[in-house]
């Protein structure tokens, strides 16, 4: 097993006055040619936007955007017409393919909102740019894993162009589970903590922490606190 920590405190920062943001892997004025990616993830955003604040119109190419709500409402519009509402215990995917322009702007007109924004690279460039959303039910991840992203458009979740996997679980203090990978092979598995304290495979996290395991077949969870935690299994080369 091979392993690499990145502390809470550890992340990059961008404070823009509408925005805070903190960078797990090196992203626009935060360069760490340590913290580039973790395999083909590259980038796990975790911002907090104020009220009637947001990022304009800007452009995206050959990359896999997934966009998680944690609390509050995000207002998305895109060149391919989609005009909806995020919130969370919602999924958005867009695969930019080709070439999209899309906005994101805080809909709450009287609190912050705070959302993970996370990009995986593809499996192939220049496909067809798309977009996806749903709404999942989180009492499906108490105490267990929901999948919430796979390669495969009939599975659960939203899909995307690459051999990758995600869940969510919120675990009771003192519940433990075990993970196995879907392709322990090629793939590692970067696990998350947005609130509370766990211990993956004898390693303590707290929150916001990140874990990055590969060379490995599965991973054990336990929750030393109220704890929710998201895993982003993704190929390493």
């Amino acid at each position: 097993m091979r392993s690499v920590l990145h502390t809470s405190d550890s992340r990059g920062t961008a404070d823009l006055g509408w925005l805070y943001s903190r960078h797990t892997f090196s992203f626009s004025n935060y360069h760490n040619p340590k913290r580039m990616n973790f395999g083909l993830l590259r980038v796990l955003n975790d911002d907090t936007v104020s009220e009637g604040k947001g990022f304009g119109t800007h452009p995206h190419q050959d990359m896999e955007i997934v966009s998680i709500p944690l609390d509050g409402d995000l207002k998305h519009e895109d060149s391919m017409g989609n005009e909806t509402v995020i919130k969370s215990g919602d999924i958005q995917i867009m695969s930019a393919g080709t070439g999209i322009q899309h906005s994101e702007y805080n809909y709450n007109p009287n609190k912050s909102v705070k959302f993970l924004q996370i990009w995986v690279f593809p499996n192939k460039n220049g496909v067809t740019p798309r977009y996806d959303q749903i709404t999942l039910d989180v009492a499906d991840r108490h105490n267990k894993l929901q999948q919430i992203l796979s390669p495969n458009p009939d599975d659960e979740g939203v899909w995307i162009h690459q051999n990758a996997w995600f869940h969510m679980t919120k675990m009771d203090k003192g519940q433990k589970l075990s993970h196995r990978l879907h392709k322990p092979n090629n793939n590692g598995i970067y696990i998350f903590i947005l609130n509370g304290n766990s211990t993956v495979n004898g390693q303590s996290l707290k929150e916001r922490d990140g874990l990055g395991l590969w060379e490995i077949q599965s991973i054990d969870v336990e929750a030393d606190t109220k704890t929710e935690i998201l895993l982003i299994e993704v190929p390493m080369n």
